[in-house]
């Protein structure tokens, strides 16, 4: 018999502590690293040729809402493309369970309403389960990475209240249902506790999301049950996210973390905005994050390391303007063609539009505050005249700028002269981004990479975050040595979330690695797929210089393209070796 299940031949280690990378083999037995060093390759079943390669632990994705879709396609795709061995799902409250029969289609539009998910896809979801404990038991055997899961606010709202959940606060009565339900899910191994009081987030009718009914009360009662078990930690999308934390909302999450004794960990610390993060106000937020530290309260922000990059038409419609209610009355899908060059074509309603970008709202009682792209990362990239191909590749604002007209007016006449079949591409990257996401990623209290997985599927694949980071801010900027860049995605998640024996590649530690060329790796492609059930189409993101990607010591991917038959995944509990 071979000693070793795997081995990893000829690799430059990069183990994940931040120490110098080093030429070693990388031995796998029973799922755990048990060797780094000198392997004989005949010693193991098999092996990996890795010479001229890097080999790095598995990459932790802190921030999914893959708990659909890892019901009826277990290896998270697009992640796993790009190193992630480990996602984290059920985040901003929502998770697929607990739940009841009858509340599952509220839960399937709240995500497609919320998440950007696709109804007829989740019509997949395999809802043999009810409670949280009956959720991750039946995800034994059937993952292909590894997954763990925040027990979601909104959905302990509905399990106990029914629809009372979405309208009005709890009794006290109610509350310690509530209690009891995420008492019963951290002990199966919940990785902490989600939540949201984000004014952006609406549920499939148009109402906030039942998170946002809860009393201050509630919230503590829920969050200090979370801190009584094995660990993990408080993951909450505040009031205040959209528009620069409040003062209120400072002292609320301090208390949280007191209540707790898990660390904090938000979105959006430091912007005016989600979409602007870690710009404005950033200095303030980092006192405030000190200050919270000597109260003994860990603060942390999740931090998207990659701009957004976006392509629309109007004619099929864009949710990109819902928080301006002038422009999301047109833009949005399901308006018939017709109907919106009629709305385009009347001086009322563009009077209205002219200035209300620059005018979104910021009342979350009136509906969503999502904040716009503003006119100077809007671009156009796609049209369908000869005669407006002058306008690649130039902003909104540029265009209006040479014309003489509101950028509002720029845009839409030119998508009203090609009958609404212009594609325009919102890119969030420029000079500003990048000094704002480069001060704001060295803050220890930085959670690099947010994908997003699993959701937003009308807009772009998140789950490139890994490659766009090691690309762009590891190879290309130099803000980080390889080593400490790895670091960063493998063994800080690792240790934030409680998740032991994962992180880095140590003899003992679960054998979660990929292996890839640091001069190589980038983004090959993203495009638009219809692999989803019912041929819904998605955005799928594919790397280059990523060779493998494995899971628990069995290889998933190779070359982009999933090793299928395997499933190696395992529920990953916080505390739990």
């Amino acid at each position: 018999m071979s000693s070793y299940d795997l081995a990893i031949m000829g690799g430059i280690v990069v183990d994940g502590t931040g120490m110098a990378r080093r030429r070693a083999d990388v031995a796998v037995k029973d799922g755990r690293v048990a060797r780094v060093g000198f392997v004989d390759a005949a010693d193991a079943e098999k092996v990996i040729d890795a010479d001229g390669l890097h080999v790095a632990p598995g990459i932790i994705d802190a921030h999914t809402h893959y708990d659909p879709q890892l019901t009826f396609e277990p290896y998270a795709t697009s992640s796993c493309y790009h190193g992630v061995t480990t996602v984290l799902a059920g985040n901003c409250g929502f998770s697929v369970a607990p739940n009841r029969p009858d509340q599952r289609d509220f839960l399937t539009r709240m995500f497609a309403k919320v998440e950007g998910m696709s109804p007829v896809a989740l019509s997949a979801v395999d809802w043999s389960f009810e409670t949280f404990p009956e959720f991750l038991a039946s995800r034994a055997g059937r993952l292909g990475v590894n997954m763990a899961c925040y027990v979601g606010h909104s959905a302990v709202r509905r399990y106990v209240m029914g629809d009372a959940g979405s309208e009005r606060e709890a009794t006290a009565e109610e509350v310690e249902a509530m209690r009891q339900v995420v008492a019963e899910a951290m002990d199966a191994g919940a990785a902490g506790f989600s939540s949201s009081s984000g004014p952006t987030q609406l549920d499939g009718d148009d109402r906030p999301v039942p998170s946002r009914f809860a009393s201050r009360g509630e919230l503590e009662v829920l969050c200090a049950e979370a801190g009584r078990h094995y660990g993990g930690s408080i993951t909450y999308l505040h009031r205040s996210a959209i528009g620069g934390l409040d003062e209120q909302d400072k002292e609320l999450l301090v208390h949280l973390g007191k209540l707790s004794r898990l660390p904090i960990i938000l979105q959006g610390l430091g912007g005016r905005s989600k979409v602007d993060v870690p710009g404005a106000g950033w200095d303030d937020v980092a006192a405030w994050i000190e200050d919270a530290g000597r109260e003994g309260v860990g603060i942390f922000s999740l931090l998207r390391n990659h701009p957004f990059d976006r392509d629309f038409r109007l004619d099929q419609g864009t949710n990109l303007y819902e928080g301006v209610p002038a422009w999301h009355r047109v833009t949005r899908a399901g308006i018939p063609k017709e109907e919106k060059l009629s709305m385009l074509r009347d001086a009322a309603v563009r009077d209205e539009m002219r200035q209300a970008v620059e005018n979104p709202n910021r009342d979350g009682d009136k509906g969503s505050t999502l904040p716009p792209p503003g006119w100077k990362v809007v671009f156009v990239d796609e049209v369908s005249r000869p005669e407006h191909e002058k306008f690649l590749g130039r902003s909104i604002a540029d265009i209006a700028g040479e014309m003489g007209v509101a950028p509002a007016d720029a845009m839409l006449d030119l998508a009203l002269e090609e009958d609404l079949e212009t594609v325009f591409r919102y890119v969030s990257k420029n000079r500003a981004w990048e000094e704002a996401v480069a001060a704001g990623q060295r803050h220890p209290a930085m959670v690099i990479g947010v994908s997003d997985g699993g959701a937003h599927l009308d807009r772009d694949d998140g789950a490139d975050w890994s490659t766009a980071f090691l690309a762009f801010w590891v190879r290309e900027k130099r803000l980080w040595s390889l080593e400490e860049g790895i670091r960063q995605i493998t063994q800080v998640p690792a240790a934030l979330l409680g998740f032991p024996d994962r992180g880095m590649l140590l003899p003992g530690y679960h054998a979660d690695a990929f292996v890839f060329d640091p001069d190589t790796v980038g983004l090959a492609s993203k495009r638009q797929v219809h692999d989803l059930p019912g041929g819904e189409a998605r955005y799928s993101a594919r790397p280059k210089g990523i060779m493998w990607t494995i899971v628990n010591g069995v290889p998933i991917v190779h070359d982009s393209e999933l090793l299928t038959g395997s499933l190696p995944g395992q529920v990953v509990r916080p505390g739990v070796r």
